[in-house]
């Protein structure tokens, strides 16, 4: 399900406006009329302020009189347009009709009142003496102004009610449908009912969107994002489980696999409900608060409010520092095992051996590797759990539970489908069911790897920084040479090798950056040429998700050049440094440099390759090669770093002795 961009976003469900039924950008009339016309108001009461504060001895020049005069009318405009917006809303809602048009009534008398005290047209005439202005009835402006905040506010609030009964019909209607298709017995009648439900997931999803992108509070937001995310994806594994049910009746497994899919969609509708109506279903406790970084957190807001003796508050203070060290091995545990996890898991060399298990219908087979995944699926839910503990923000916290709620359930799910593949080897829905469920586990794993980096960026305080587009030029808009990378749209199985390189890519630059972080001296050059080159690698991992800033052919082509000419500096930067270094060591470092200034004009030359439709080559050509430069960066740099310590205890004993 499409989701906004943000911290948890990129991780909480990494998905953006633009795929699937969730994918489309879409407002609803009601929210992109009220949101406009809010818009257009609330800069106009900036102005409206400015008014009510003017010095009573300005003076008076025909500029300023105008200048009074425009915006008293252009506040009566919006208003104006604001009442037809409210009027429409009243007309379609009856429930709360007389309450919208008391508060346009209001609204509107607000603003003619401000248009006739702001009326300078007749002020310097000699019969306006008796006229009452801005000038002579301040108190006035002032009341005009109060009723046409309230007003608006009333308005703009039962509009917000009319959006949540919208998303709470809309969720019933989608449910609805849910139940017929759960009981559907024939295909024909499975394909009518889900092209309904595939409209009315469209509604719902345009709905819930638009609210996401309204609220205001990022904890909501993330888990709104996951909660639709779960939803985009159900959708496609909702109609392969129920193709593969119709197609096999008296299968056991392929009912489980179903009714799991239905499952976790409701689960999900109601959580969206639950973030709209800030309501908990029968008094639950939320259990993303239930973790050592929130109680780290509440401990030291504690410690600054409540009044305590020095003794005691020296104790807390000694607490909070053991809290802050366990805080950071906590971390890097964490941090270490997930990094460990996902890349030992990059290959998917178990669901391979469960897809061919079950094609060859071998039940010993199935068995054997059901069980192997049942383990891989418990340690990645026990790394979400242990990530949670270090997430450093609520967002991401949210988001490390989606991702174990979604190893969770996915885990089993690709077991039924795999049991109902060997029970019916030859069977291409039922094989077709398998892949949803498996890309979706992949999915997921690609996720970690942006979620752990998030994680990484908010602890070591990188958040919103960009050390990677230094060298990237600003995007050109509305230039018609940018290609965009779809002329030649690969298949599933190019997708799946570019994949695949991206995320070996991406574990690449978490190596890197552990390499980057025992460096005492951040902006040491060969740190600094580092940094950057494993932020821009990471923008490519993102790139081969489809996420990310990389947009067009040009993006990439800059982006490559600029990782290229980057990695060229780095490697004289290191030439500088081996000066220091005796021989042996010296060699030993030149060798690694004479590894990495050949694949940096490699990568140059490929970037002056001619496109002609073959982006694929150029893509997995590119990728590759930027991977083999990233294992030679993550070596050079400790390499470095080893060679860097080395020389400086040789420096103190030579203090030392000539002390």
């Amino acid at each position: 399900m499409a989701a906004s961009p943000g911290p948890a976003g990129g991780a909480a469900a990494g998905a953006v406006h633009g795929s699937g039924p969730f994918g489309l950008a879409f407002d609803s009339g009601l929210e992109i009329k009220t949101r406009s016309v809010e818009q257009t108001l609330l800069p106009l009461v900036s102005q409206i302020t400015t008014l009510i504060n003017h010095k009573d001895n300005t003076k008076k020049s025909d500029k300023t009189l105008q200048a009074i005069q425009r915006v008293g009318q252009a506040v009566n405009l919006a208003v104006g347009r604001f009442v037809k917006v409210g009027e429409a809303i009243a007309n379609e809602n009856w429930d709360l009709k007389e309450e919208i048009n008391i508060a346009c009534i209001e609204a509107k008398q607000a603003g003619e009142t401000i248009a006739a005290l702001t009326d300078m047209s007749s002020l310097n005439h000699p019969e306006s003496d008796g006229q009452i202005t801005i000038f002579t009835d301040k108190t006035g402006v002032i009341k005009a102004a109060r009723l046409l905040l309230s007003s608006v506010t009333k308005v703009l609030l039962l509009a917000d009610r009319v959006v949540i009964k919208q998303i709470i019909r809309s969720r019933n209607k989608v449910l609805a449908t849910m139940e017929r298709l759960e009981k559907v017995n024939s295909f024909q009648e499975f394909v009518q009912i889900f092209s309904q439900f595939g409209n009315e997931m469209v509604e719902f999803a345009h709905l819930t969107g638009d609210r996401q992108n309204d609220l205001k509070d990022e904890k909501k937001k993330a888990k709104m994002a996951a909660a639709r995310a779960v939803l985009e994806k159900c959708t496609m594994m909702l109609l392969t489980a129920s193709k593969t049910c119709l197609r096999h009746p008296n299968c056991e497994s392929a009912h489980k696999n179903k009714e799991g899919v239905f499952d976790r969609m409701k689960v999900a509708l109601d959580k969206v409900i639950e973030i709209v109506t800030e309501c908990k279903p029968n008094g639950e406790t939320d259990i993303s608060s239930i973790s050592i970084f929130t109680g780290i957190k509440e401990f030291k807001q504690s410690k600054k409010t409540k009044s305590i003796d020095e003794e005691l508050e020296l104790a807390i203070l000694k607490i909070s520092h053991s809290l802050n060290e366990l805080k950071k091995e906590l971390h890097s545990t964490a941090a270490q095992l997930a990094a460990d996890l996902v890349k030992y898991h990059a290959d998917h060399v178990v669901l391979k051996a469960l897809k061919l298990t079950g094609v060859e219908g071998n039940l010993e087979g199935l068995a054997e590797y059901a069980c192997k995944l049942s383990e891989q699926k418990e340690r990645l839910v026990e790394t979400c759990r242990l990530l949670r503990h270090v997430s450093g923000t609520e967002p991401l916290e949210i988001t490390c539970i989606h991702a174990e709620e979604t190893f969770q359930v996915t885990g089993q799910q690709i077991i039924s489908a795999a049991e109902t593949l060997t029970l019916h080897p030859s069977s291409k829905i039922a094989k077709e069911n398998l892949d949803v469920f498996c890309e979706a586990w992949e999915s997921q794993i690609s996720d970690m790897l942006t979620l752990l980096r998030e994680i990484n960026d908010v602890f070591e305080g990188r958040r919103g920084e960009n050390y990677g587009y230094l060298s990237l030029p600003k995007p050109v808009k509305n230039n018609a040479n940018l290609k965009s990378l779809k002329p030649d749209k690969p298949d599933s199985e190019e997708q799946a090798k570019i994949a695949k390189l991206g995320l070996k890519l991406g574990l690449l630059t978490s190596d890197a950056n552990r390499e980057i972080e025992k460096w005492e001296d951040q902006e040491d050059e060969i740190v600094r040429y580092g940094r950057n080159m494993s932020s821009m690698a990471y923008s490519l991992h993102l790139f081969t998700r489809g996420e990310g800033p990389i947009k067009t052919s040009q993006d990439l082509i800059h982006q490559l050049e600029a990782f290229a000419e980057e990695g060229l500096k780095l490697a004289s930067s290191v030439q500088a440094f081996s000066k220091q270094l005796k021989d042996d060591d010296k060699l030993m470092l030149l060798l690694e440099i004479n590894k990495l200034v050949p694949l940096c004009h490699q990568l140059q030359a490929v970037t002056k390759i001619p496109l002609q439709n073959q982006v694929f080559l150029k893509v997995d050509k590119s990728i590759t090669k930027t991977r083999c430069i990233m294992a030679t960066l993550v070596q050079l740099l400790s390499l470095c770093y080893k060679l860097l310590k080395k020389l400086q205890m040789e420096n103190n004993r030579w203090v030392s002795v000539n002390k």
